[in-house]
């Protein structure tokens, strides 16, 4: 029962159901007190998380609570402006 899990791009080779299981997976280690800590450009994956926090050049560039696939998407189209 590790108190951290550390996620690196974790649904980027796999189809849509299968990145969805693995979601849906660290979704319930998450339920069960553990963190999670992942890094990813996909949109869908980081609507899973309770917040995000946003990188650009090595410096935090925003965050968001309670996200959907469609407010991620926004804000990274926006970090290049």
């Amino acid at each position: 029962d590790p108190q951290c899990v550390f996620a690196d791009e974790p649904t980027g080779n796999l189809d849509a159901q299968m990145a969805r299981s693995v979601m849906e997976l660290l979704e319930e280690i998450n339920a069960r007190g553990t963190t999670i800590l992942m890094v990813t450009h996909d949109p869908v994956s980081a609507s899973y998380a309770d917040r995000i926090v946003f990188l650009k050049d090595g410096k935090i560039a925003g965050e968001l609570l309670n996200p959907t696939p469609e407010l991620v998407l926004d804000y990274m189209k926006n970090l290049g402006h």
